[in-house]
């Protein structure tokens, strides 16, 4: 699964938004989480405020009495971290009481740091305590007499430590599971994605299966979504097929619209004899020559891109081995073949056999006694023919005329000069290589280098 690819993209894109969608939620949940943590603080504070203005308001009249005990220890142990007192609104900057954890401290009050306070004269916040405490306190305004009478603050404080230590134990619980989570929903997205791409590969192998000559179109239920991309796959494959039909047909029809007036022109010359008639004869056969050539490169551009021809290599330079040796047993040529029997090539027959069947008859022209051909996987796709003989050789401008079409080196071997050309020009339609080269054995060595499944 590369960077470039579809799953890639799909499973980048669903555990990025993972990894941001899960650290939100996180932070949203540890915000309410502590937001809730704090109503039941102060609703536990104001119980006690309840109780401190209840005990400290009993017996009337327009300033509070000493509170008696509040019901909870803890506000009798010195710097318990819970902690209250009342004090004046106006005049004496001391307090009027405080709870004997406080000793000889006062609190740090909200309205002192300018806290708004709410519908019910409350203010809540955190502030510095002793013995380096965080409190939370609860301030609120009493007015024992009446509005008309002097107000009174009372605070209650209770140690902020409980807050942050349950909060940090909701945290660690939180962030392990939603780790758990998004692992969960990575893994999950990963699997997703996979199988529900798996159709594409499905694709992928029946078009593979096309290509090799395996099958003839996409078979198989695929997906809603996939389906016309099935059907419109189906339609090219068959239009490519017509194309050929009919590029094979046209060329049939163009040959034989051609040869058949050059064939009455040659028939005809010879008849009357003479310079202008030899000169007509060996014109038409020339002409004839150059038909074919050209048919033929025109035929085989046509089929190169066909989908679906494929030709077992072994079978093809078996059958050519065998014809050539009974063509050259006389001169005593041993020829030898040695191919892969899996190798493929992407083409078709009667191509391979052409291109092949130069080479080894060119090869066995010159040959003094030995020609050698090989045939195995080249580098990435491709398969590669060599052919080496023990002849005479070429020289590098020799070889360089050699693949021109007509060239011929030695006009006392048969033959038209066409052989390495058409073998170039073929290769080359099939996006293959031709080259020679001096061969091991001391004469020629012709490399054709194809496309191989």
């Amino acid at each position: 699964m590369g960077p470039k690819s579809l799953a890639f993209r799909l499973f980048a894109s669903a555990a990025a938004w993972t990894l941001v969608v899960i650290p939100a939620a996180a932070i949203l949940l540890v915000s309410l989480y502590r937001q809730a943590i704090e109503r039941n603080f102060d609703a536990r504070l104001n119980v006690y405020m309840t109780s401190l203005v209840a005990s400290s308001t009993a017996e009337g009249g327009d300033s509070p009495q000493e509170p008696t005990n509040l019901g909870a220890p803890i506000f009798t142990i010195p710097f318990s971290g819970w902690y209250w007192q009342i004090k004046p609104l106006k005049g004496s900057e001391r307090p009027l009481y405080i709870s004997d954890s406080l000793l000889d401290q006062q609190l740090d009050l909200p309205s002192r740091e300018g806290v708004a306070p709410d519908d019910t004269l409350t203010r809540r916040s955190y502030a510095p305590g002793p013995d380096d405490q965080n409190l939370r306190i609860v301030e609120r305004e009493i007015r024992p007499g009446g509005s008309d009478t002097a107000g009174y603050s009372y605070a209650v404080a209770g140690n902020a430590a409980e807050i942050d230590s349950d909060l940090a134990e909701f945290t660690t619980m939180l962030i392990l599971a939603l780790a758990i989570l998004g692992f969960g929903l990575v893994l999950a997205t990963f699997f997703q994605v996979r199988f529900g791409l798996l159709p594409l590969r499905a694709i992928r192998h029946d078009l593979a299966a096309i290509r090799s000559g395996d099958a003839e179109s996409l078979e198989g239920e695929l997906p809603d979504e996939i389906r016309p991309l099935q059907t419109e796959l189906n339609a090219l494959i068959q239009s490519n097929r017509d194309v050929v039909d009919r590029a094979r047909t046209h060329v049939g029809n163009l040959a034989h619209a051609l040869k058949t007036p050059l064939s009455v022109i040659s028939n005809e010359a010879r008849s009357h004899g003479g310079l202008l008639s030899d000169k007509v004869v060996e014109q038409a056969e020339i002409m004839r020559t150059q038909i074919t050539h050209h048919l033929d490169r025109a035929r085989v551009a046509a089929r190169s891109g066909v989908i679906g021809d494929v030709t077992d290599v072994a079978p093809v330079l078996e059958a050519l081995k065998r014809a050539l040796d009974r063509i050259y047993g006389e001169r005593g040529i041993k020829l030898e073949v040695h191919a892969s029997p899996d190798l493929k090539f992407q083409g078709e027959k009667q191509d391979l056999e052409e291109m092949a069947g130069n080479l080894m008859d060119n090869a066995c022209k010159w040959a003094k006694a030995r020609v050698s051909v090989t045939a195995d996987s080249g580098p990435g796709e491709s398969l590669t023919v060599t052919v080496d003989d023990d002849g005479p050789g070429l020289t590098k401008a020799e070889r360089e005329r050699a693949v021109k079409r007509g060239q011929r080196l030695d006009e006392s071997k048969p033959g038209s000069g066409l052989g390495l050309s058409i073998v170039a020009d073929l290769a080359h339609l099939y996006k293959g290589r031709f080259e020679l080269e001096p061969s091991p054995n001391g004469g020629l060595r012709a490399r054709l280098t194809l496309p191989v499944v």
